[in-house]
């Protein structure tokens, strides 16, 4: 005899939750909300066209995430970049790209792959003449899950999800600095050139040499105000 199930079926659409903490979350992450900003309840359902219920809940994710934390008795405060923090997570993340770039150039690369890998670089630097930077972010992330889709280690994307919110925002507020940003493409371009070639120890080193200087850059603009 099967058992019943005791739950619901689900919902064929995003629920109001998964919406607001969607539209939350890309603002805070493309920083539309930069860090500092302070976040009321009744704003945001009034400006989101809902309830407080779903906006409470919202926040509560992200303030697990650490995206917001308190800020006084009736609302959030979207979490300041601190340079600790940075460092830090600029540590992690160098560990699990330079992984990644090695697992990939460890493995054959496949025409299509090249082709790929190409176009996505292709995409960058034409994201970058754009000057739009919601385009410049998409293509910067874009190309990072492609080498870890390369990887061959479905792991290492789900151990890098627990931060990859952190570094689309560290990257946004890269990207709207005045410093010349085509290095970071040319940079990707050398990581994909190895991976190409089979070189992983030129690969791994290349991706640890990438996220230090995105951490540098990004330091050196919070340090300068």
């Amino acid at each position: 005899m099967t058992a019943r199930i005791p739950i619901s079926p689900v919902a064929g659409t995003p629920s109001l939750l998964d919406q607001v903490y969607n539209h939350l979350l890309e603002a805070i992450c493309d920083c539309r909300l930069e860090p500092g900003t302070v976040l009321r309840q009744e704003e945001l359902a009034r400006n989101l066209g809902v309830s407080r219920q779903p906006v409470q809940q919202a926040l509560q994710l992200l303030r697990r995430q650490r995206l917001v934390h308190e800020h006084g008795r009736s609302g959030v405060q979207v979490a300041p970049v601190e340079a600790g923090f940075v460092r830090q997570l600029y540590e992690v993340r160098g560990a699990l790209d330079a992984c990644a770039a090695r697992l990939a150039a460890g493995r054959p690369c496949s025409a299509g792959d090249v082709a790929t890998g190409r176009r996505l670089i292709d995409q960058g630097r034409a994201a970058l003449r754009s000057g739009v930077l919601t385009d410049r972010l998409a293509a910067d992330v874009r190309f990072h899950s492609f080498i870890y889709e390369l990887s061959g280690n479905p792991l290492l994307d789900e151990a890098a999800a627990s931060y990859w919110h952190h570094i689309r925002r560290l990257i946004a507020l890269t990207l709207r600095t005045e410093h010349p940003m085509h290095a970071v493409w040319d940079d990707h371009a050398a990581i994909l050139q190895a991976i190409v070639d089979g070189e992983p120890g030129r690969a791994e080193q290349l991706a640890i040499e990438h996220a230090r200087n995105n951490a540098r850059l990004l330091l050196a603009r919070l340090e300068g105000g």
